[in-house]
């Protein structure tokens, strides 16, 4: 087929706006389809002379960016199939991640810590102060009681548990005001802070 190139400028001033607004009714993007139909025309003028003579120029036009309108969306299927795979996985990996928080509970770790921290420091304490300690804040033995039991002066049992107390208060010094330690429950060498945790001052 033979055409010259006024003849196929002209051809491409009286088809050009129609097959761009035909590619972005499909391809939803204006410069794309400006794109398309400049490539297809391009691709029509390089080839023009193996086509037959009846060839409907406007048709074999309009073939070629059609098919490059099914490959731009093909592509944009798989690339939206991938976003939407990467978004249903992100989706699953975030609904774990706040479902692990809401059971998150604040209080346990806090405790656990300070539970470790305790045992440590009273299983560090010299045998005596530990059980005069725990002898006042678990079994709430009177000094003068725990004089007679263990057979010392009182002034030595307040001797032993401001030790305690104050080894103690250095240890927590971290985690709980110096006014709530003498709100510690001792029960068996193990530290209870139920009541501790939920003092105004730490909320």
């Amino acid at each position: 087929m033979s055409i010259d190139l006024n003849a196929f400028n002209k051809f491409f001033i009286d088809y050009q706006q129609r097959f761009v607004h035909f590619a972005c009714t499909y391809v939803h993007d204006e410069a794309v389809a400006e794109d398309f139909v400049v490539e297809s025309m391009m691709y029509y003028w390089e080839n023009k002379d193996r086509l037959s003579a009846d060839t409907n120029i406007p048709a074999y036009v309009l073939t070629t960016i059609k098919h490059k309108c099914i490959d731009y969306l093909r592509h944009q299927q798989v690339y939206q199939d991938a976003s939407d795979e990467i978004a249903r996985i992100y989706a699953w990996e975030l609904s774990g991640r706040i479902m692990t928080l809401e059971d998150f509970e604040p209080y346990e770790v806090f405790t656990k810590e300070i539970q470790e921290i305790v045992d440590r420091t009273l299983d560090a304490l010299p045998e005596q102060t530990r059980k005069i300690f725990v002898m006042s804040r678990n079994e709430n033995k009177s000094h003068k009681e725990i004089a007679e039991l263990l057979d010392i002066t009182t002034k030595g049992v307040e001797f032993h548990i401001s030790k305690a107390t104050r080894t103690l208060r250095l240890a927590l010094k971290d985690y709980l005001p110096v006014s709530l330690l003498f709100s510690i429950c001792i029960k068996k060498n193990s530290f209870s802070l139920g009541n501790v945790l939920s003092h105004p001052l730490l909320l």
